[in-house]
């Protein structure tokens, strides 16, 4: 994505979480950035970016859960065998041979995520050092720019499964099943040092004899890769490797580093040396030559000269133009009256480029100096690209004599090259991309799992639950059929009593009436109970009854039973006599909260 194509209220975000957390996403990926940004702001409800701006001041915890899903933390032990297979068995051994015995092994894991990357080296080494000299010599700077996943990776704890790609007797040998975590063995443990450092912002660890970072720089735009790497290159020692993942081809960096393996992404630094082969132009001819043999000899010499298809010209050692061929002469416009000038007098001095201080370096380092597409604008306004190599000139074993300039029309290599980068960057680009969103694949097919997981959890809880309730429907069901059964025992043994039988409470509310009750007092039970039973009238005075209950109660009678009669104001109806018995609760508190009523016609 271009600059102008940029999203401003998302670049001001992006600012944002710069200044106020610390994190500089400014050379990430846009297209992918934004992508795992939309998927929080959906996860919280949030439209806009400035609305999402606006939600992170007012919420501080939402920071933590937009960089776990901006910082993609996939990583493994020995992710992508292959490749480690070969650093373990052809790598590894060139780097203890070339640092010398006893000196320190430096390795620096970048962007090591939670941990296993780091471990995964330290297993390596182990293997091809021996553990005890491993702990002498090894140093492993493990880094990463999420503080929660360092946490995790200095507690060096993985679940079994985690674990399941490094081969049986090395997770013997390196770890302890503690709690049901494999915990790296703190021996070892040891020789790894766990940092915060921001590949963008911080300055790199220097003098290293390996740098791992896999699948780190697929998030970074070209520019940010190209810094990036040049800090890469400045950390490792000349004879040092860099090993990148499988999506991080280094096709227009060749300048920089060269391929060790190219199909497992392993590379070699190419030391910047600066010396360049010297090109020897002049040669001067030898005393004693007859005047015919020099003046032919003179000739040739001018007719090579003039016919070079480059752009050449010598300035002597007093600094005039001394010679200038036919391509010199048509590119820059030179006359035969420009021979013998000052060179820095001419236009050609500092135009296409300034080439008086190329030519001091080369003067005073003894050595060719090159200058690559240096662009020329010609009349017509197109542009021409131009290598510039200044050499300084010497006679034979003498003092230098000069200086010469040869320019070379390299307009088509040029666009040739720019076009192959610009076709490299958009190949890396696009495989980077497929391995971006693979990697948020594989997270999200983590979560999944984990999702999954939980879900099992869950239905195995509930089944548990539903079984717990089975159990105690079955018993709720055998109380019920009991409880059903003590009903119709009850039931059948007041119908079974002759006299009429009521249970009344302390209020004098009919708890219970029964068939013997109902005929006496023409009253069903649906209608009794419920009911106050000084409220009913059936020609009985049935509030003599108040009294007598309510001392029964008080505990102002004997608790033996307590007989009243009741004669019927009709002289037709027959009196009743009422026996009170008193209603207790069962256990040990077997208080009395009601009396019984049991009544029989009055014989006369």
């Amino acid at each position: 994505m271009n600059e102008q194509e940029r999203n401003p209220a998302f670049e001001e975000l992006l600012v944002f979480l710069r200044d106020h957390r610390g994190f500089d996403f400014t050379g990430y990926k846009r297209s992918s950035l934004m992508r795992r940004v939309r998927r929080r702001m959906e996860e919280v409800g949030v439209e806009g970016f400035r609305g999402y701006r606006d939600y992170l001041e007012v919420h501080p915890n939402e920071f933590a859960y937009l960089f776990n899903t901006i910082l993609i933390n996939v990583t493994s032990f020995f992710r992508d065998r292959e490749p480690w297979d070969h650093l373990a068995d052809e790598v590894v051994p060139r780097i203890i041979e070339n640092v010398p015995g006893g000196d320190e092994i430096r390795v620096w894991s970048a962007g090591c995520a939670g941990g296993e990357e780091a471990y995964t080296l330290a297993m390596v080494f182990a293997e091809a050092l021996g553990v005890d000299e491993a702990l002498g010599r090894l140093k492993i700077y493990a880094t990463d720019v999420d503080e929660d996943a360092l946490t995790r990776a200095r507690v060096g704890g993985y679940r079994p499964e985690a674990t399941e790609p490094v081969p049986e007797e090395m997770r013997e040998k390196y770890f302890d099943l503690s709690g049901g975590l494999y915990v790296f063995r703190s021996d070892l443990r040891r020789a790894i040092v766990f940092g915060r450092h921001d590949l963008i912002q911080d300055a790199p660890i220097s003098r290293l004899d390996l740098l791992v970072c896999r699948n780190t720089l697929i998030y970074l735009n070209a520019e940010t890769q190209r810094q990036v790497l040049a800090r890469f290159h400045f950390a490792l020692k000349d004879e040092g490797f860099l090993f990148l993942g499988r999506a991080e081809m280094l096709l227009t960096h060749s300048h920089l580093f060269r391929p060790v393996q190219d199909d497992y992404r392993i590379f070699s630094k190419v030391p910047t040396t600066g010396e360049r082969d010297r090109m020897v132009v002049l040669t001067q001819a030898g005393n004693g030559t007859a005047a015919s043999e020099l003046g032919s000899y003179v000739q040739l010499r001018e007719a090579a000269f003039g016919a070079t298809p480059l752009a050449q010209v010598v300035v002597d050692q007093e600094g005039n133009l001394a010679l200038a061929n036919e391509a010199a002469r048509a590119w820059f416009n030179l006359r035969d009256r420009d021979l013998g000038r000052p060179f820095h007098d001419l236009e050609l001095s500092y135009r296409p480029a300034e080439l008086r201080g190329p030519m001091e370096r080369a003067k005073d380092e003894g050595r060719p100096v090159k200058l690559e597409n240096v662009e020329r604008r010609r009349r017509d306004e197109e542009a021409q690209y131009l290598d510039i190599v200044v050499t300084p000139l010497q006679g034979n074993g003498g003092p230098r004599v000069g200086t010469s300039i040869a320019f070379e029309d390299v307009t088509d290599r040029y666009g040739l090259e720019e076009k192959l980068t610009r076709t490299r960057e958009e190949l890396e680009t696009a495989y980077e991309e497929v391995q971006s969103t693979n990697e948020e694949l594989e997270t999200t097919n983590e979560e999944l799992r984990s999702t999954n997981e939980e879900m099992e959890t869950i239905n195995e809880e509930l089944r548990t639950t539903n079984a717990d309730l089975q159990g105690r429907n079955r018993q709720l069901a055998t109380r019920t059929e009991e409880v059903d059964q003590a009903n119709a025992f009850l039931e059948s043994i007041l119908a079974s009593v002759d006299a009429g039988l009521a249970v009344i409470d302390s209020h004098f509310e009919i708890l219970l009436w029964n068939q013997a009750a109902e005929e006496m007092w023409h009253l069903s039970a649906e209608e009794a109970e419920g009911r106050s039973f000084l409220s009913l009238d059936a020609g009985l005075p049935v509030d003599e009854l108040a009294e007598p209950v309510r001392d029964f109660l008080a505990g102002n009678v004997a608790k033996e039973k307590t007989a009243v009669r009741l004669d019927s104001v009709n002289a037709e109806e027959s009196s009743i006599r009422v026996r009170i018995s008193e209603l207790r609760r069962g256990g040990s508190d077997a208080t009395a909260y009601g009396v019984v009523l049991m009544m029989h016609y009055v014989k006369e």
